[in-house]
């Protein structure tokens, strides 16, 4: 059991962790707003993760697997929403430390529909569950049991993500510097998008 376990935290770890939409987008935004203006937009992803984790096991992902053209158009979808949210991060205002991040900063609905829409997850999580399900008594209790590890490195490892955002951000104080630090991420975004579409 501890070897499946490990096996189930590396695995999640290299999925959910590595450099991705969701979590280039948490760390533009820790970048844009600081961590503290982030949070809503972390509760939305990690939200709209649940959903994707609890639709996965209920067999969503194996419907995507199964309907190209059906995982086609949620990809589509999902690319040019992060499209969207990466260009309101590229310009968005610099803010002064002690202004409010209310309106510039993603909000809980952006985030939650970036991983509702995010193919990517939908995969991964199909590759957990059909891979790194715990062996329990039951199967339900193993996807629950599985799901809620999954979640918990989610959780982790998108704090980490917008926690460094919020880390580089005062190396960036002066105008200029920050407008570029948000285009690179936002083109990043961009690019992590077309990675997703046509691998």
């Amino acid at each position: 059991m501890a070897e499946a376990i490990l096996s189930l935290l590396i695995t999640t770890l290299f999925l959910l962790g590595s450099p991705g939409p969701a979590t280039l987008s948490l760390a533009a935004t820790g970048a844009a707003v600081g961590f503290k203006g982030g949070y809503r937009f972390l509760a939305g992803i990690l939200t709209g993760l649940t959903v994707a984790i609890t639709t996965a096991a209920i067999g969503l992902a194996s419907l995507f697997s199964s309907f190209n053209q059906l995982r086609i158009a949620a990809q589509i979808a999902g690319a040019l929403y992060i499209v969207y949210l990466a260009f309101r991060i590229a310009t968005s205002p610099v803010l002064v430390t002690n202004e409010t991040t209310d309106g510039i900063a993603p909000r809980f609905r952006d985030g939650f529909i970036l991983n509702l829409l995010n193919v990517k997850a939908y995969a991964a999580f199909l590759a957990i569950f059909s891979g790194f399900l715990l062996p329990l008594e039951s199967l339900a209790l193993s996807y629950l049991a599985t799901g809620i590890v999954c979640l918990t490195v989610a959780t982790f490892v998108d704090l980490i993500w917008l926690w460094f955002g919020g880390v580089i951000r005062p190396i960036f104080s002066e105008p200029r510097s920050a407008c570029i630090l948000r285009v690179v991420f936002a083109v990043l975004m961009v690019v992590s998008v077309l990675v997703v579409l046509f691998n």
